[in-house]
């Protein structure tokens, strides 16, 4: 699991934990891993080997006013949330198995954009057409989703006042998408939660 030690990923380990064995990965954990750096990505698989699933919770974005954002900002937004994401699913086929599964992080920015968010609405909404797209090419069974949820209780604080009339969610309840994208068997879709 990629982004274990966030604050969602830490809610995903908790819902997954008592039925599963979850190996956590993040770029402060024991486990190392860096998604925007594709060798860090391959390394990890070559460090895990075979898995039934893959998760991902992580994935960083720069926010600022559209007008401010340089293109810098934008490759790093892309290269860190969308192209990492996607890196782990195509770095990662060989080592998940048959009928096995990918489940990643979107958000509501994709389609409830706010003012400062564009490059995360841009990736958010990226993220959700390559698990469409990918979802009808993967081999072997294997399946992939992306969890979107609103923002979370947890992190109103931090983000409230950029989601002006929102209602934020336990960050619990998008952990139970996770349970549900892993263990079910749906394939190209994105869970929404909390809108």
């Amino acid at each position: 699991m990629v982004g274990a030690s966030g604050r969602l990923g830490s809610a995903v380990v908790a819902a997954l934990g008592d039925r599963h064995e979850v190996v956590a990965a993040s770029r402060s954990g024991e486990r190392f891993v860096d998604l925007t750096n594709s060798a860090s990505i391959a390394g990890l698989y070559a460090s895990v080997g075979q898995v039934d699933a893959v998760v991902c919770t992580a994935g960083k974005t720069p926010y600022g006013p559209l007008a401010e954002l340089s293109s810098d900002q934008w490759l790093a937004g892309v290269r860190d949330k969308l192209l990492g994401q996607v890196e782990l699913v195509r770095l990662g086929l060989p080592h998940v198995a048959d009928g096995g599964s990918f489940t990643l992080v979107s958000g509501i920015l994709s389609v409830e954009p706010v003012l400062t968010g564009a490059v995360a609405s841009t990736v958010d909404g990226g993220i959700d057409a390559f698990v469409r797209s990918a979802a009808i090419e993967l081999p072997r069974g294997i399946r992939v989703n992306a969890v979107s949820a609103t923002v979370f209780e947890e992190a109103w604080d931090a983000y409230g006042s950029m989601f002006a009339g929102a209602t934020p969610i336990p960050v619990a309840e998008a952990a139970q998408a996770y349970v549900e994208a892993i263990e079910g068997d749906a394939t190209g879709q994105v869970l929404r939660v909390g809108y």
